[in-house]
């Protein structure tokens, strides 16, 4: 034991020595540690050798060997140089030189590696004081050192530690060793905080439009807002700025405001026969999920929020320019904005909702004013109350909605919605049996001159109520075997109209409003009434699940006998429901919906979708079939096929593609087809794509315009790229 000692004591005696001689010594504001093998004093001077560590401030710093001048406190470290700054970055070289009192440092040469981004910097020569790094000619590049695929050659460098923010001047871009792009100045953050600069620009090449280009700026104004400028350039077009203000108010709510505007080159809007020169608008969309306790300051025990996604715009081209990709942007004729508020504890539910609905076609103006809009909608909901243990169950819904438009006629209405359930099971909870009662009930009240277009006088104070019941039998039967369990419910409903009285404005159009084909279609802006028929619905449904709890098969048949006839549909039996999911494999699905009708003899409507996915391979068919000639004379038929497939060939191939297709029109909607190859250092892609878009010509001629795109794709990791694009249009058909 006393042996051990004595070796122990031995070998770690100059490591200690070293240790408390040098740490008084060398401390100047910042404690300095030690660690060496070997010690040596010569004077002044003290060397040191054999795994060499320094513990300065957040820094290691190892060597093979190290020498300290007590006198000028400068320290130097020779062979195998590495510093480690926390376990962000490495700087390694083979010759260090610290100054303690100056803090200053100079490497040679120098390497430097910031772990989390993996771009790596060498160079010749490094100095630094503080946080600064001060870096001679050298290269910087985010790929594998020993074959990099991309680099950047500078003359100088400068990094700053505290803020991570790396310059470089005088910047060469060699791509495969080939010199490409040169750059007076570069700069670029090895973090992900947020800050304010230059974001990734975004290039475009369209046989109309000429040369697109995009440069976001990007401005941080405090730790809870930012601002995303976007200004444009289309060299045959015009040009525009979108601008997006991005907020966090709360820990629990956050909101965004953008605005937008583009003006058209007097060439081209005259050449291309458009409605508007200038295009305009507006997006706020904002969310709180506490909103009472936030603006109110009340101590409420239940859940409220708000959501709002208000636009506005003078036309559908100003979400066509709103960016160089319209592939994504959704267009429409028709913008709709929303306005949300809610309050909800354990039985009751309050809502407050504001909708509007914006025409942008100008051909319609006198159909906008007419629009009737909903501000405000007020909703109370009470939850589920059951009694008699468990047997009845009654809920309550009530609705008021305020009508608005710029002309005709308005007013106000209430909607009460009451069900009572009653139910039990029987033989053993084999069989289930509830009857519910329903009751329902309208008041409408009108305000303001009356439409001019209406041919009588019907605005008068309207009431409506029913009563309806409805029988519920059903039956759940479940079975387990080795590898899965099926279960099959059988159910049965009957809905009895009962009764309902009406008056007023419900009793004057009643005729009209449930007719096909309404004489005055115009007295029916207010009747939203839906009738009961008097029906049997017979519905069978199926599950097998396997033991792992993955459903393998879901079926479920439906069909539904009508007891009355009806303005649309004969007694007898109503159109027939199939409804079909398969699991077939892990990989392979199949889904289908399909509904017959028996009283047109015919198949009215149809779903099919069919999937494989693995680890390579993910490829889907999907068809649409709707025959609704009965229902609307314009456009009777939707018949519409989907397909997508890609494959990835390994971690850095990937090839895909998508296609769809209207049947009945015989139009491509959109395909696409492309490739993206990953690496640990750069993605590059390219695609083809193809659209259809809507456009708004002069005289409210509304168009679809077909673009072609040639998308070339370029990230260089971590610094970032772009994609390039090359389009042409061709307008298609006028509507």
């Amino acid at each position: 034991m006393t042996r051990r000692l004595e070796l122990w004591w031995s070998m770690h005696l100059r490591y200690l020595l070293l240790f408390f001689f040098l740490t008084p010594i060398l401390y100047a504001g910042d404690p300095v540690e030690f660690y060496a093998k070997d010690l040596n004093m010569h004077g002044d001077k003290v060397y040191a050798e054999g795994d060499v560590l320094v513990i300065y401030q957040d820094s290691y710093i190892s060597a093979e060997k190290a020498s300290y001048d007590k006198n000028s406190t400068v320290l130097e470290l020779f062979g195998n140089v590495v510093t480690l700054k926390g376990s962000e970055y490495q700087f390694i070289g083979d010759y260090m030189k610290l100054n303690i009192d100056r803090k200053e440092r100079e490497i040679s040469p120098f390497y430097m590696l910031d772990k989390e981004s993996k771009v790596w910097l060498s160079s010749q020569k490094s100095q630094a004081c503080e946080n600064t790094v001060n870096i001679e000619k050298g290269i910087i590049s985010g790929c594998e050192p020993s074959n990099p695929l991309w680099e950047i050659y500078f003359s100088s460098s400068d990094y700053n530690s505290e803020s991570k923010w790396l310059n470089i001047y005088n910047a060469r871009f060699h791509f495969g060793g080939i010199p490409l792009l040169y750059f007076p100045y570069f700069g670029y953050s090895l973090d992900r905080s947020r800050r304010s600069g230059l974001l990734i620009p975004s290039f475009g090449v369209s046989g109309s439009e000429g040369l697109y280009y995009e440069q976001p700026l990007y401005i941080v104004l405090g730790d809870s807002a930012d601002i995303e400028l976007k200004p444009q350039l289309r060299t045959s077009r015009g040009q525009g700025l979108y601008g997006t203000l991005r907020f966090v108010d709360s820990k629990d709510s956050r909101g965004s405001l953008t605005l937008g505007y583009f003006e058209e080159k007097n060439s081209y809007f005259l050449e291309n026969n458009l409605q508007n020169d200038r295009h305009y608008g507006f997006g706020f969309k904002y969310q709180n999920r506490s909103v009472l306790q936030h603006w109110f300051g009340l101590d409420l025990g239940g859940q409220s929020g708000l959501y709002s996604d208000v636009q506005w715009m003078n036309d559908v081209d100003y979400l066509n320019l709103s960016s160089n990709d319209t592939i994504n942007s959704v267009t429409s004729n028709q913008v709709y904005s929303r306005v949300n508020l809610f309050y909800n504890e354990e039985k009751n539910y309050y809502g407050a909702y504001l909708k509007y609905y914006l025409d942008l076609n100008p051909q319609d103006a006198d159909k906008r004013k007419a629009t009737i809009q909903k501000l405000p909608i007020l909703q109370y909901h009470h939850y589920l109350d059951a009694y008699l243990d468990q047997h009845l169950y009654y809920t309550l819904n009530m609705t008021a909605n305020n009508y608005v438009r710029q002309e005709g006629k308005e007013g106000e209405e209430l909607e009460l919605n009451i069900p009572v359930t009653l139910q039990s099971a029987f033989l053993d909870d084999y069989i289930n049996v509830a009857y519910k009662a329903q009751l329902y009930g309208r008041l409408i009240d009108f305000r303001s001159e009356a439409d001019a277009s209406v041919t009588q006088d019907i605005y008068k104070r309207g009431y409506y109520g029913r009563l309806s019941h409805n029988v519920n039998v059903d039956s759940y039967l479940t079975k387990g075997y080795e590898e899965y369990s099926h279960t099959m419910v059988f159910s049965g409903t009957y809905t009895k109209f009962g009764s309902d009285k009406k008056g007023g404005y419900y009793a004057l159009v009643e005729n009209d409003c449930t007719s096909d084909l309404p004489l005055y279609p115009q007295n029916c802006e207010f009747y939203t009434l839906s009738n009961i028929e008097d029906n049997v619905n017979l519905q069978f449904t199926q599950y097998i699940i396997d033991n792992s709890g993955r459903e393998k098969i879901y079926h479920r048949l439906s069909q539904p006998v009508l007891l009355t006839t009806s303005n649309s549909q004969e007694e007898g039996l109503g159109d027939f429901e199939n409804e079909f999911r398969w699991n077939i494999t892990d990989k392979i699905s199949f889904y289908d919906d399909t509904f017959y009708s028996f009283q047109r003899n015919e198949w009215v409507k149809t779903l099919n979708t069919l999937r494989y996915q693995d680890k390579a391979f993910n490829i889907g068919f999907s068809y649409l079939y709707e025959n609704k000639a009965y229902k609307d004379k314009l456009n009777p038929y939707t018949n519409y096929l989907n397909a997508d497939a890609s494959y990835r060939y390994n971690k850095h191939y990937k090839y895909f593609t998508k296609y769809a297709f209207d049947v009945e029109n015989s139009i491509k909607k959109y395909s696409e087809i492309g490739f993206l190859y990953t690496k640990r250092c750069w993605d590059f892609g390219l695609r083809y794509v193809e659209n259809n878009r809507p456009v708004l010509r002069q005289n409210s001629i509304t168009d679809s315009t077909f673009d072609k795109y040639i998308y070339f794709t370029l990230i260089l990791k971590p610094i970032g790229g772009s994609e390039v694009s090359y389009r042409t249009s061709d307008t298609l058909t006028s509507q």
